[in-house]
């Protein structure tokens, strides 16, 4: 794992090679194990290397092959690496050494800047190729790296992070307007439906799933991944799902447990997080190695004021699942002096960006930090579970079966779930009703559709225009889509690319920060397009939702959390609560936001003032869900960032 960056200089100027330095010198604060550049008369390359597999203790980066003159820095672990020994014809001996950049040069030299499609696993990387005098490089398909880049007449630079980009001559820290609209318009945690942009006007990024080719012709970018569902899998009986799934997941959990450190991984009282344990620490028995699991509980003294379909604390479960799996070191963190109001500046400092994830950062930047002091170089999470391996609303494949009038099966199947959740089985009828045939909620609605507060300035929306390029996505004037398809949610998801920058933003930034790397087997690209093709009658059947997970995982979790449909666990529930001590001083910043001219250009000030007179009544931890609270926090973090680079 690397922080890379890199300056190469167009239209024949001269490399000013000073300036190669000041970005490596704008990398120094984050903890690293080496540091090393690159550079000729054409190009400036370096590296500020984490080393987190067992290869890369002696990978020297940025690399320079003599042979086929490429040069190359990456900030990469490729997970496919056994199929690229094959398809490159690397023979045993010499592939048990290789370091990950080394193959993606290899990768380079065979299918040029087809590459990328060949390889599975996080990246962000950048080529010299000296014969062909250009620079070429990618991003994964999901962007779990970040890649930042600027250009001008005389240069193009990039870098893993942004600062070291506005400390060069002539870079500007300029608002990006048509950003920020988008941000504050969208009232989901995205950030942007523009994939290419930042909150900085002068600098850019590089999408997932794209690749980039600079040379003096100018600079091209290319989408190298589109995902879409593909042909259907047909296999025989339920047991050969089972079994095909189990396969493929464990290549995708083995394969991120490439470290020569511990290995960690967060740990809910959820399916998602629990899967990846079961199969993690199978995987690691075989070398005689813990698995080292990290879970958010929260803090003395609260009380959960969640209805009893959920569960603020998920300790009996996580500990259910604990004692169950077996071979595991588990920690639970209540980080009592941690909360989400005076994080705000650190986090705007490591994101470099405004945020929205503010429930949970306490606890998000606490188990980093807890999984470091641990000696973890991997940690495992599960963020892309919901799309892929616990993929199945009940609901919403009921209404399919409605549609089609698959009237028995539909009967069979209210049944059974109706055992396995509690009520009676006509009593989801109508909301099925209304999921098969939305036409219904425009006849005959039901009281009010809940919306998020917008908390855009209606002049600043009508001057961006941001409306109309949120619609272009399919969104509406909510801030988000209208459509509550399950189906089409989900084929949006894979095939909008803003849906994965904010989360991946988050983990390479925690990364680089406390010297470790997230590693999500739910967002492997051999998992998604397993999952994608599988039917959808195998993800909901007999009663289960998630039913394809919860087949796989029998006699690996216990059925207490394989088998749960009824309680559902709520993380972060405690943020008013561990904010409570610091209310005077929280409602005193708001006060004067609601008086800043320059953040009121940007927020709506009548949605600031209804929001702020609640803060005003007092304040109990059953404020956590209220979406005027949530508005506050967001308003204020934008505000704290403004007065950042203004």
């Amino acid at each position: 794992m690397s922080a890379i960056t890199g300056l190469y200089p167009l239209n024949q100027e001269p490399l000013q090679v000073e300036h190669g330095h000041k970005l490596m010198l704008g990398l120094q604060h984050y903890p690293c194990d080496d540091v090393r550049v690159w550079y000729t008369d054409s190009i400036f390359l370096g590296c500020h290397a984490q080393h987190i597999t067992p290869e890369s203790v002696h990978e020297q980066l940025p690399g320079y092959d003599s042979e086929r003159q490429l040069a190359i820095t990456a900030d990469a672990m490729i997970d496919n690496r056994a199929e690229l020994f094959r398809l490159l014809q690397i023979e045993h001996g010499r592939a048990k050494e290789m370091t990950d950049s080394e193959l993606i040069l290899l990768a380079y030299d065979k299918w040029d800047t087809n590459a990328p499609k060949y390889l599975i696993g996080d990246f962000a990387f950048m080529i010299w190729d000296e014969r062909k005098r250009r620079l070429f490089g990618a991003r994964d398909f999901s962007g779990s790296r970040t890649l930042y880049y600027t250009r001008n007449r005389e240069r193009f630079a990039f870098c893993t992070v942004i600062e070291p980009l506005l400390s060069l001559p002539q870079a500007s820290r300029k608002l990006n307007e048509q950003w920020l609209a988008q941000y504050l318009a969208i009232s989901a945690m995205v950030d942007v439906v523009d994939v290419h942009s930042t909150v900085y006007a002068d600098v850019e990024q590089l999408p997932p799933s794209h690749s980039v080719v600079v040379s003096d012709s100018g600079i091209e970018l290319s989408r190298y991944c589109t995902i879409t569902r593909g042909e259907r899998l047909k296999l025989k009986s339920n047991e050969e799902y089972v079994e095909a799934f189990q396969d493929v997941f464990q290549q995708a959990v083995t394969s991120r447990l490439r470290t020569h450190r511990q290995v960690g991984a967060q740990l809910s009282g959820g399916l998602d997080s629990g899967s990846i344990v079961s199969f993690a620490a199978r995987a690691l028995r075989n070398d005689n190695r813990p698995l080292h699991t990290f879970s958010h509980v929260p803090s003395a003294g609260f009380k959960d004021f969640t209805s009893k379909r959920f569960m603020a604390d998920e300790s009996p479960f996580i500990r259910s699942t604990v004692q169950h799996v077996g071979g595991i070191k588990d920690h639970y963190l209540q980080f009592e002096d941690n909360n989400s109001f005076t994080e705000i500046d650190s986090f705007l400092h490591m994101m470099e960006m405004p945020y929205k994830f503010f429930e949970n950062s306490f606890w998000l930047r606490g188990i980093f930090e807890k999984a470091r002091d641990h000696g973890v170089g991997v940690l495992l999470n599960g963020g892309r579970g919901n799309l892929t391996i616990s993929w199945g609303s009940a609901i919403d494949y009921y209404a399919t079966l409605l549609k089609r009038m698959k009237w028995v099966r539909l009967k069979q199947e209210l049944h059974q779930y109706s055992h396995n959740v509690g009520g009676s089985r006509l009593r989801n009828l109508p909301l099925i009703a209304r999921t098969a045939f939305p036409v219904l909620d425009r006849l005959f609605p039901v009281g009010q559709s809940y919306q998020f507060p917008v908390i855009i300035n209606p002049e600043f929306a009508k001057r961006t225009e941001v409306f109309d390029k949120l619609r272009a996505h399919g969104m509406d004037e909510s801030g988000w889509y209208a459509s509550s398809n399950a189906y089409d949610l989900r084929k949006k998801h894979f095939e909008e690319l803003f849906h994965w920058n904010a989360s991946n933003t988050l983990a390479t930034k925690m990364s680089l920060r406390f010297g470790l790397w997230k590693r999500d087997p739910t967002n492997d690209l051999r998992v998604i397009r397993f999952c994608l093709s599988v039917p959808e009658e195998q993800y909901v059947q007999n009663g289960l939702d998630r039913a394809l997970i919860r087949r796989s995982t029998e006699r690996l979790l216990p059925d207490q959390v394989r088998l749960n449909q009824k309680v559902q666990g709520v993380q972060g529930a405690d943020w008013v609560h561990r904010m409570m001590p610091y209310w005077r001083t929280f409602r005193e910043e708001l006060e004067q936001l609601s008086q800043d001219e320059r953040t009121l250009q940007f927020l709506d000030g009548r949605v600031l003032r209804k929001a702020l007179a609640k803060v005003n009544d007092g304040v109990t931890p059953e404020l956590a869900v209220d979406p005027d609270y949530k508005v506050l926090m967001r308003s204020l973090i934008v505000h704290r960032f403004m007065k950042k680079v203004t």
